[in-house]
């Protein structure tokens, strides 16, 4: 089953700035072959179901051994089964809507 999942994954206990260890997030994510998109806070990913959850177990794997004693994730996810869609026609069906509106 197809799922777009909006990721966003907190390691707890290394300080203030996380950049490092959204950085290795975000390598795990690309290394799956997943399609991304990372926004200020979280990463979209949309892919098959179980490879998506594989690679948050791997996310939160390698937070860990860089050494965050504890990790908070927020996950929200979709799934449909009525046609396939993906992130971009998502968007682009918003971006449509605000066009009409703009010149409406």
């Amino acid at each position: 089953m197809k799922v777009i999942v909006d990721l966003c994954v907190v390691p707890i206990g290394v300080g203030v700035s996380v950049s490092e260890y959204v950085t290795a997030c975000e390598r795990v994510l690309r290394s799956a072959g997943l399609k991304t998109l990372m926004h200020a806070y979280g990463t979209n990913i949309e892919g098959e179901w179980e490879d998506v959850f594989a690679a948050v177990k791997q996310c939160h794997e390698a937070v860990h051994e860089m050494g965050a004693p504890r990790i908070s994730t927020t996950i929200r996810l979709g799934t449909r089964i009525d046609r396939p869609q993906t992130m971009e026609e998502k968007i682009e069906s918003v971006e449509r809507k605000l066009k009409e509106d703009a010149s409406g």
